[in-house]
């Protein structure tokens, strides 16, 4: 078991553009190099797609050929697509039940949706009971009126406003994660509340990486990265054998100095939660998009909280469970799971780490 030692170390901070938490080094030339020999010569294949999850995915993946090659982006781009559809909480698609119809069924009754989804709702629920209520995704009431007043906020600055907390806690009254019905055998989803709303931002894009992982190792893959809008991931090694080695992006955006660290990862994951990635401004306050389920605000105590462990999911919903946790409550989290680390980076930009998150990285 960890020993829970907390190390400190203060870096100063400088310009970069405001965007993704972690940028893997796919495409980039900063830290990957070129392909390696195994057994049979593989070949490096990149690719990248702006059209999921509103933000830029980037893949790495070893093949033999360009033919093999090709079945593997035909299967990532599938799963891509098929995940953008049925995590979404704006738009319908034909011929599919996804997190918008269930929320929009809410009251009136199941609604049948696939298995993948119940996956993600069913291990959701049991992120939020470990996690005490920090990620929880029937949050969805409380995330929208949050999403609307950003949204016209950066419209429209100068009439930017922040919501009532009245409202606020009028929304909150919905967002009980157990009053949702799961019935995994018959893939069914119920809101009984005709109030409640889910939103999976915090897990969607980790369980997407995730699944991307599981459905290339199925097909043979043995050297991977997968970067999600930041959420890494990673298959084996690189195809030179050395590990991926991944950037921890500066919170600061008026830094000179892009990333803090760099990592290597083998067969894990790295996302990252910061108060730099979506935000607004009122009365020349900055409110970003990571809303305490306690206080029903925007939580401050952190500019960034990033996650190491082995599962892509756990990786994303952990990054924002602990963000919205006090440091002793964060840690003592942490340091009680196993493979799992943490990062943080505090206001005054000092750094805090669990007992094992050093030995990842690679300056």
């Amino acid at each position: 078991m960890k020993n829970g030692t907390e190390n400190k170390r203060k870096r100063g901070y400088a310009a970069w553009i405001r965007g993704l938490a972690v940028w893997a080094a796919v495409g980039t030339g900063m830290l990957l190099s070129g392909c390696g020999m195994m057994d049979k010569p593989l070949q490096k294949y990149d690719a990248q797609y702006l059209d999921y999850f509103d933000t830029i995915t980037s893949i790495t993946v070893y093949a033999e050929d360009e033919k093999q090659w090709k079945e593997y982006e035909a299967e990532i781009r599938d799963t891509l697509q098929r995940c953008h559809r049925l995590f979404d909480i704006y738009n319908e698609y034909e011929g599919m039940n996804n997190i918008k119809t269930v929320n929009d069924h809410a009251g009136m009754g199941p609604v049948e949706v696939d298995a993948d989804l119940v996956g993600l709702l069913k291990f959701s629920e049991e992120l939020c009971d470990t996690t005490d209520g920090r990620m929880n995704v029937a949050m969805g009431s409380v995330l929208s009126i949050w999403h609307d007043y950003r949204t016209s906020g950066m419209d429209d600055p100068d009439s930017a406003e922040i919501p009532d907390m009245t409202e606020l806690q009028a929304a909150a009254e919905h967002t009980d994660i157990h009053q949702m019905e799961l019935d995994e055998q018959n893939h069914t989803v119920f809101l009984p509340d005709p109030q409640m709303r889910l939103d999976v931002g915090a897990v969607a894009k980790g369980y997407t990486a995730q699944l991307l992982c599981d459905d290339l190792r199925e097909r043979g893959v043995t050297s991977a990265l997968i970067s999600l809008g930041g959420n890494v991931q990673t298959i084996g090694r690189r195809g030179d054998g050395k590990p991926w080695r991944v950037g921890v992006q500066n919170p600061d955006i008026q830094s000179s100095t892009p990333y803090l660290h760099a990592v290597e990862l083998e067969d894990l994951a790295l996302v990252t939660s910061g108060v730099y990635q979506r935000y607004y401004v009122v009365d020349d306050v900055r409110y970003h998009h990571i809303i305490n389920p306690e206080t029903l605000m925007p939580w401050w105590e952190y500019q960034s909280v990033t996650i190491l462990c082995k599962d892509g999911r756990a990786a994303d919903a952990l990054s924002t469970a602990v963000f919205n946790m006090e440091l002793e409550e964060g840690m003592a989290l942490i340091e009680s799971l196993e493979d799992t680390e943490a990062f943080w980076v505090m206001p005054d930009g000092s750094e805090v780490s669990s007992s094992g998150f050093d030995q990842y990285i690679k300056d």
